[in-house]
């Protein structure tokens, strides 16, 4: 049931939800918008309808416009955003410190609106929310992979990997998790269109967002690594279902380090097709 509901004392019979509805499935022969039962499956599930709609008139899937976000003057200005983007950095210097639960919670609340193919928003967040859990899961995964270098059964193309294990054996540096006390795991069904590409996606909306409280991120490539082709039994002791695909892993935490400016990149590679 889509429960599209109207208010029908606020509706202005402006047809907006029906003229950017993808589906085009919001008729409004009666004057009132609305979608016959028999339409009801084609739904894309977008709430366009819901957000589009300047008085608020339009209910769907159980969403109420009272409990959205007004938009009218919240974006950030363009330099701003412009700063955010070229101003975030990888960090590997991390607090001591747990996240609170309510802010952890804010960032994958803000990373679940990520766009994604077809709108099947079927992306999975595995999370350690838990500095002396990442803790332990870095010592068992540090521990399969000293055995993998006593072996020397790395798999082809990632023996590179044992470079970094004097590190850990010798220093006691985390070349896993730079120290970061949380880890999430973004993973998406094998069976929709992008998968790999959902994951990243949202967690580059994460990875963004997060900047803005104060919270340092780190794409972890070793970690996805270790845990999707090194020590796969790592995805069944993570919980990550079996019928998934791992796009990507991101370490994160509050940072032991501020930069003061933005780095200078470029020019960007550019085809101008003629």
């Amino acid at each position: 049931m889509l429960e599209f509901v109207i208010n029908e004392a606020v509706c202005t019979k402006c047809a907006l939800c029906a003229a950017d509805c993808p589906a085009r499935i919001i008729d409004m022969a009666k004057g009132y918008p609305a979608i016959a039962p028999e339409n009801e499956a084609s739904c894309y599930r977008c709430q366009h309808c819901l957000a589009v709609c300047p008085t608020g008139a339009v209910s769907i899937l159980g969403r109420k416009p009272e409990d959205s976000m007004p938009l009218a003057g919240g974006f950030p200005e363009a330099l701003q955003m412009e700063t955010l983007i070229k101003g975030r950095r990888s960090v590997r210097r991390y607090q001591e410190e747990n996240l609170p639960p309510e802010l952890l919670l804010r960032l994958l609340d803000v990373a679940c609106h990520a766009p994604s193919g077809m709108n099947f928003r079927q992306v999975h967040f595995t999370l350690v929310e838990d500095r002396s859990k990442l803790s332990q899961l870095r010592d068992e995964m540090m521990a399969g992979l000293s055995r993998k270098l006593r072996e020397g059964s790395f798999p082809a193309g990632l023996e590179f990997l044992a470079d970094f294990i004097p590190q850990w054996e010798e220093e006691r540096i985390d070349f896993l998790f730079r120290g970061a006390p949380h880890l999430l795991v973004a993973s998406a069904p094998r069976s929709i269109v992008t998968p790999e590409q959902d994951c990243l996606i949202a967690l580059s909306y994460f990875d963004l967002f997060a900047q803005t409280l104060g919270v340092g991120t780190v794409w972890d490539g070793l970690a996805k690594c270790v845990i999707d082709d090194v020590l796969p039994e790592f995805r069944s002791r993570l919980g990550i279902p079996e019928d998934h695909v791992i796009g990507y892993a991101m370490a994160f935490g509050r940072p032991a380090v501020q930069y003061a400016r933005s780095t200078q990149q470029g020019p960007p590679l550019v085809h101008r097709v003629a």
